[in-house]
């Protein structure tokens, strides 16, 4: 596992294929801030949750010059179903070798009801536009999130 990434760190590169197939890049973001999620499950109850968050949230994202980009282990498909269901209106990459996840250190040992076992630690990284981390919060609860994330960014006055 990757050490954990720091405000000031280059953030990785990376290419993936979103819900529809299209490939998208973190260099196709340069000149703007990036919010990277990582998140376990799509069409999971929590998941879901931190996905309509977002949503919900995009157009002050947008208007504050933030891109939101959502990561997880689950298919192409899975991920276009996802999206459907929840009418999400941005971008959900699928990283199923969970390569990303490992640069980005969201991926990891968990623990949940006594059992330990490797997966994906639920994770935010904003990119600035150059390439660098500006935050990144590790072990993030779904609920309540993307409002924490918006007084972080000093987007709620």
């Amino acid at each position: 596992m990757a050490e954990r990434l720091i405000p000031g760190d280059i953030a990785p590169d990376f290419t993936l294929k979103d819900h529809t197939g299209r490939e998208v890049s973190l260099a196709s973001h340069r000149g703007r801030n990036t919010v990277i999620y990582f998140y376990p499950a799509a069409s999971t109850p929590a998941c879901a949750k931190q996905a309509c968050d977002f949503r919900d949230s995009l157009a002050t994202l947008h208007a504050a010059g933030y891109d939101v980009l959502g990561i997880s282990p689950d298919s192409v498909k899975d991920l276009g179903k996802f999206v459907a269901e929840e009418s999400l209106t941005f971008p959900l990459l699928s990283d199923e070798g969970h390569h990303v996840a490992d640069a980005y250190a969201a991926w990891g040992e968990k623990k949940n009801y006594g059992r330990t076992y490797q997966g994906l630690i639920r994770s935010t990284i904003v990119v600035d536009p150059d390439g660098k981390v500006a935050l990144a919060q590790y072990n993030v609860r779904a609920t309540g999130h993307v409002a924490k994330l918006r007084r972080d960014l000093k987007l709620d006055k």
